[in-house]
């Protein structure tokens, strides 16, 4: 959604006078970006909350990134405003104690069995045996993977989401260049990035080509389960298996920095080449 040089004509009056009609050619302009950021939230068609509702929540956050967005800084306002319009849903989730504690509860236990599971085998687990370090069925495994579907977790929601606090950093965006960060930041920014790579290579192929079609190729859902030849439930339960590896992997690159150097798996440093934001493109065959 490039800004056009009329565009830019209007975010410069816009930014001069504060006219109610300029900003509402504002909120016009941009409000596809509020659909397009909410449906990468990774909230269910299943939720309780109707969709036209998360909209609504996303548009509160668009009007407060118009409000605040500066030209001059050289920034991209889609950019900006992402952040922004995925905080505003957060937010109003958390106002609704729409994150029910044992759903919460239950991302973290299976988070922890993926971390363990992975530092004892040196691998990613496969369901059956993260399903018997949890104590439970393969069915039963797959099914708390649906019902964690009513958690937002996807690559576009916030790191902070279970976490309930005010940063509204991403997987994704860990994945991109910081824009102007101080020395200690950027270090932790390139470390955690690597760690995330190195998850994301790490991911059993299935998962990588799923991620890759749902946030690279941006289909849907459905549209993955017809290219993949498996059901949309079980495309759900994949990506939400992949998206707890990945958190699993930086938090427990976390733990394993305060705990020291000698329990890391991952070589990080300041010398990180370059990332992209993007998932490399694969080959995608019939996988069942």
């Amino acid at each position: 959604m490039g800004t056009s040089i009329a565009m830019d004509k209007v975010w410069t009056e816009f930014v001069t006078t504060r006219r109610p009609d300029l900003r509402d050619e504002l909120i016009t302009e941009y409000a596809p970006l509020v659909r397009f950021v909410v449906s990468r939230l990774g909230i269910p068609p299943t939720s309780l909350l109707e969709a036209e509702d998360l909209i609504n929540y996303g548009m509160i956050g668009l009007i407060n990134a118009i409000d605040r967005f500066d030209p001059a800084r050289g920034v991209r306002f889609e950019a900006f405003a992402t952040s922004r319009i995925r905080g505003a849903v957060i937010d109003q989730l958390r106002a609704l104690n729409w994150l029910p504690r044992s759903a919460v509860a239950r991302v973290k236990q299976v988070e922890t069995a993926l971390t363990t599971l992975e530092q004892r085998l040196g691998r990613p687990a496969k369901e059956q045996e993260a399903a018997t370090e949890l104590g439970v069925s393969t069915v039963r495994y797959r099914q708390m993977l649906l019902e964690m579907g009513m958690v937002v977790l996807s690559l576009d929601a916030p790191l902070s989401s279970l976490a309930q606090d005010d940063e509204v950093t991403s997987l994704s965006e860990l994945l991109e260049d910081a824009g102007s960060p101080g020395p200690a930041e950027e270090v932790e920014q390139r470390e955690m990035t690597a760690l995330l790579q190195d998850a994301l290579e790490r991911l059993p192929e299935r998962e990588r080509i799923l991620l890759s079609l749902y946030y690279y190729e941006e289909l849907t859902m459905k549209e993955i389960s017809k290219v993949m030849e498996i059901s949309e439930s079980r495309v759900c339960q994949l990506h939400m298996q992949a998206i707890l590896r990945l958190r699993a992997a930086l938090n427990g690159g976390r733990d394993e920095e305060v705990r020291g150097p000698k329990h890391m798996h991952v070589t990080t440093g300041t010398g990180e080449r370059k990332r992209s934001k993007r998932l490399p493109r694969e080959k995608v065959g019939s996988i069942s």
